[in-house]
């Protein structure tokens, strides 16, 4: 494996220079000068037997395929780093990282982490996010947030809430559209989620209203951009509580029906078997489970 890799000190001034622009602001930050940058960088071009970068004007800048690379690498260095506070000798750092697909990330694990902040001032999260459509697992976490609990016995398991879908809505659509009763969406925009089929069906079967139908419909990828359209008056949307509890207290959206629930998804805090499982990791599962316990 390490034959398959290229000069690390190479990688490094490259990417530098990548995220930085030209040479010349490589070398500043660097401390070196341009001709070291550019011997390194030379030596990484012929390792990878392609050029990285193309001259524009006076400055040599990097190509698409070379700023796609740089991203990569500074990726895995933020890895390494990360690796290296964490297990190093004189690590005063207590660092959880948590991965969580972007909806809970955003609405429902975030608005929260200040009362885990004011619990162990001393801890520092630093949240991930994944999309559904992504592989179930990817990257390296202390802890994950996710619906189901994956099969194979690799994680302990420990359930954190079941979400219950209602109708959503700016607070401007509803004054707009008036509505008041569950017939009358039929005359307006419904809409909904690639990611989350059937959340409309599931609720009109709920509402005991099977042939209730949309004059209108919108499909957007991924939920986070379906809230984004429902907060801006776009239609009506399906919202998971207590995902979603934040925006309604801060009055970004409005239930006109929340007597009228669908059954979603269960969420579970998983941690890999094989992790370091220090105290303050054993605190921060004990404060999900209290949050989502307190919200039942």
């Amino acid at each position: 494996m390490r034959q398959k890799l290229p000069p690390l000190h190479a990688l490094r001034i490259f990417e530098v220079a990548a995220r930085a622009g030209s040479y010349s602001a490589a070398a500043r930050e660097l401390n070196l000068t341009h001709g070291a940058v550019s011997r390194q960088i030379a030596s990484l071009e012929e390792w990878l037997g392609q050029p990285l970068f193309v001259r524009e004007g006076q400055s040599m800048v990097a190509s698409p395929h070379a700023r796609a690379l740089a991203r990569e690498i500074s990726a895995a260095f933020d890895h390494i780093a990360d690796a290296a506070e964490r297990y190093g000798k004189n690590r005063h750092v207590k660092v959880i990282r948590v991965s969580a697909s972007a909806t809970v990330a955003m609405r429902w694990l975030i608005p929260r982490l200040p009362l885990f902040a004011q619990a162990c001032p001393e801890v520092d999260v630093r949240v991930s996010t994944v999309l559904s459509t992504e592989p179930a697992f990817r990257g390296s976490f202390d802890v994950a947030i996710r619906r189901d609990v994956p099969s194979g016995g690799q994680f302990q398991a420990w359930p954190l809430f079941r979400e219950s879908n209602t109708v959503i809505a700016s607070p401007s659509l509803l004054a707009r559209s008036g509505i008041r009763t569950v017939e009358q969406l039929a005359a307006e925009t419904w809409l909904s989620t690639e990611t989350r089929p059937g959340d409309w069906e599931a609720w009109i079967e709920a509402a005991s209203q099977s042939t209730l139908r949309a004059s209108r419909t919108l499909r957007f990828d991924h939920f986070f951009v379906t809230l984004q359209a429902v907060v801006d008056g776009l239609g009506f949307g399906i919202g998971p509580f207590p995902t979603l509890d934040a925006d309604c207290t801060t009055g970004r959206l409005q239930k006109p029906f929340p007597a009228l629930l669908s059954p979603g998804s269960t969420y579970y805090a998983l941690v890999p078997l094989d992790a370091d499982k220090p105290v303050h990791m054993r605190a921060f599962v004990d404060w999900l489970q209290s949050v989502s316990t307190k919200e039942k």
